[in-house]
């Protein structure tokens, strides 16, 4: 049988499945490193090997099926979780069995619906003062008139912003916060991608730093919500650890303590290294183009925003920082176009390569903010935040994270162009960065 040839899978529960070609002269072993150590270089190559979709046997996943294509994509998110689900194993054994990545089906639905108002509607409009606030004091300590990198300084700024969001107040165990969160979140970033051992294997691992960066993460919540539970005022405020504090499932009952701590820490980890990834790359983006920038600096000293919208979704198609989302088969099997996966599978949707379809984005490599001008993208072929059921809650809130913060860079400070060669891409485990950190020069502007 050639590799090309659709793989026939005999499976007792539902006859023959039919999988999408795999590399059957690539040894399993490789096909693992490869997606481990080399995954955006991987799924590029096989994409063009095999097109719209094909089969992987990977760590951590296990067997896999890989889709490329937006109407594949359509297919995964428009899907019942009863039949794709979850993927296995999750994000939740990085933030623990009360995240929301943990949770499937009714439990899941519950839980985004308690999410979903601190990040949408009028809630928004408290939070961008506080982006514009951070933005601005983060920028005094900016070197003039040589090149630095943005993209430590976005994590800052995006860390402060979701920690003064989430607590709506400072302290001592805030401080202990902006301590712990950054080393855990990039341990974290590459913990998620290899398999979870047995034990930790002593305080000087890996997963043992860790586990004691959770400690001490667990140990500022709980003095956290200890004094929000003693608030005389906790019923006006709007911080989200608040509103998790105020909130009922529908049955009535609170979120535990232990629920609260964990989907505090997606909070902070997923509106942290994500967002501030993707202001990187703007930034890099941007310098490198001067007719996108100097149509960015002219809009900024007015009160329009379309094109500095446009430019957001553009980078964040173009340098895409999370390239695929996950979902576990849990019917007897799932068709998705030709294919037929069956129970046990793990189907990927290859975000980066959907967002290089030239049917959806002529001209995919070239950097374009216009193609977004007057149009919305479509939902299964721009999918940053992913899709359907498990689309990211916090989508609307980190994209006006990132217009505040790049409207606030414009009015106050001239950006540099260059000519240098683009960044190359730099994988940190889940997310994807500039190499060289988003280097940028930048002055005062009228200085």
């Amino acid at each position: 049988m050639s590799e090309t040839t659709i793989d026939k899978v005999a499976d007792d529960a539902v006859g023959t499945a039919f999988l999408p070609p795999s590399p059957r002269r690539l040894p399993t072993v490789l096909q693992g490193l490869g997606y481990a150590l080399f995954r955006r270089q991987t799924i590029g190559a096989l994409t063009k090997r095999y097109g719209e979709a094909f089969t992987l046997k990977v760590p951590v996943f296990g067997h896999m099926v890989v889709v490329t294509d937006p109407a594949l994509a359509k297919q995964v998110f428009a899907a019942s979780p009863e039949d794709l689900g979850n993927i296995q194993p999750n994000l939740s054994r990085v933030f623990g069995p009360g995240s929301v990545f943990a949770l499937d089906g009714v439990e899941h639905r519950r839980r985004r619906k308690l999410l979903t108002p601190p990040f949408h509607g009028k809630a928004m409009k408290n939070y961008e003062k506080i982006v514009e606030e951070e933005t601005l004091r983060e920028s005094a300590s900016w070197p003039q008139g040589r090149e630095f990198e943005t993209l430590e300084p976005m994590m800052r700024i995006t860390l402060n912003v979701i920690l003064r969001g989430i607590f709506g107040a400072d302290g001592a165990e805030l401080e202990k916060l902006r301590e712990v969160i950054p080393p855990w979140v990039t341990l974290g970033s590459r913990l998620a991608v290899l398999p979870t051992p047995t034990r930790t294997y002593g305080r000087w691992t890996p997963w043992g730093r860790f586990a004691e960066y959770r400690r001490q993460y667990n140990l500022a919540i709980d003095s956290l919500i200890e004094v929000a539970r003693a608030d005389p005022h906790l019923d006006e405020r709007t911080d989200v650890l608040a509103l998790l504090l105020r909130s009922t499932y529908e049955d009535g009952t609170p979120m535990s303590r232990s629920e609260i701590g964990d989907e505090l820490l997606t909070l902070l980890a997923a509106g942290h290294e994500t967002t501030a990834s993707t202001l990187a790359w703007a930034f890099e983006r941007i310098s490198r183009h001067p007719d996108v920038l100097a149509t960015l600096v002219a809009e900024a000293d007015t009160d329009g925003g379309e094109y500095r919208a446009a430019t957001i979704l553009e980078v964040q198609r173009n340098r895409t920082v999370i390239d695929f989302a996950g979902r576990h088969v849990y019917a007897p099997y799932v068709e998705l176009g030709q294919w037929r996966i069956p129970r046990g599978y793990s189907v990927s949707v290859a975000i980066g390569q959907a967002h290089l379809n030239r049917d959806e984005f002529p001209n995919p490599e070239r950097f374009d903010p216009t193609r977004f001008i007057g149009e919305r993208p479509n939902v299964f072929a721009w999918i940053p935040f992913g899709g359907g059921t498990r689309r990211c809650v916090g989508a609307a809130f980190a994209n006006m994270e990132m217009d505040v913060v790049l409207r606030t860079v414009l009015r106050h400070f001239t950006i540099a162009t260059t000519s240098a060669p683009p960044e190359k891409w730099h994988s940190r485990g889940v997310a994807f960065t500039p190499k060289r950190g988003g280097r940028v020069g930048m002055h005062h502007r009228g200085r």
